[in-house]
């Protein structure tokens, strides 16, 4: 059974009311890693991009299609992956390492879609690609992959629950994930609550200079009283987040 540190569901259901963008600039602020770190680059693409947020723990694996398995069937691990995702103690996103390069067929379809989300996923992410879109969008299962292809090869699930490299960074299991058409962040785990409690007072210090501008007929120095204004919200903000940490 997997353990990882978790945080209360209400955070969670916190985070989700924000995009992942405000989400990286809340993480910024605490300073707790360089300002290019703990995102997947451009790579990884929404599937469904008017999908909501999505927001989970990393339930990972290794991947291959391009040629038969040794012994057992091209679906070889999915029962076991399905024990552990069962297993997790909290909402699970299914995050695959394609070992094809390049990829030779769809890490996912609408059969392995629809079973993570019974047993309680919130989304999938790859490095490879997918298949059964309108499919997989009809049951509303948020995917990131790096494209998509239309047939599933000899699909065989390698490795479980080991660390992954997707979209230019390492996803170690239970880590917390955050993700939108935007693309997707990892939040670390103890500062999820104050990631969650800072993500408002950001969106209304940004609101100091998008009310003034939405308002019409701006002039320059009020813009920039608008943006000192903005300024020193943020950074009493990140002040009080630092010291949040620091607990």
């Amino acid at each position: 059974m997997p353990t990882f540190p978790t945080a209360d569901p209400s955070i969670l259901a916190r985070l989700q009311q924000f995009d992942t963008p405000t989400i990286c600039n809340v993480l910024e602020l605490f300073d707790c890693r360089p300002r290019t770190s703990g995102y997947m680059d451009g790579r990884i693409q929404a599937c469904f991009p008017k999908f909501p947020p999505m927001v989970g723990y990393a339930s990972t694996a290794t991947f291959r299609a391009g040629s038969p398995p040794r012994s057992g069937d091209v679906y070889a691990g999915l029962a076991r992956q399905v024990e552990l995702i069962a297993s997790s103690p909290g909402p699970a996103v299914v995050v695959f390492q394609d070992l094809d390069d390049p990829c030779t067929a769809a890490t996912f379809g609408e059969v392995m879609c629809t079973t993570y989300k019974a047993f309680g996923c919130t989304g999938l992410i790859t490095s490879g690609t997918g298949r059964d879109l309108d499919q997989v969008e009809a049951i509303g299962f948020p995917c990131f992959t790096n494209g998509t292809i239309c047939s599933h090869g000899y699909c065989q699930i390698v490795h479980l629950d080991g660390p992954v490299r997707v979209g230019g960074i390492t996803i170690n299991p239970g880590d917390l994930l955050h993700g939108d058409r935007n693309g997707v962040t990892t939040i670390p785990t103890e500062l999820a609550s104050a990631v969650a409690d800072g993500c408002p007072e950001l969106a209304a210090a940004e609101s100091v200079v998008l009310d003034y501008l939405r308002k019409g007929n701006p002039d320059a120095k009020d813009y920039s009283a608008a943006r000192n204004e903005c300024h020193r919200r943020i950074e009493e903000l990140a002040k009080k987040l630092r010291r949040t940490a620091q607990r």
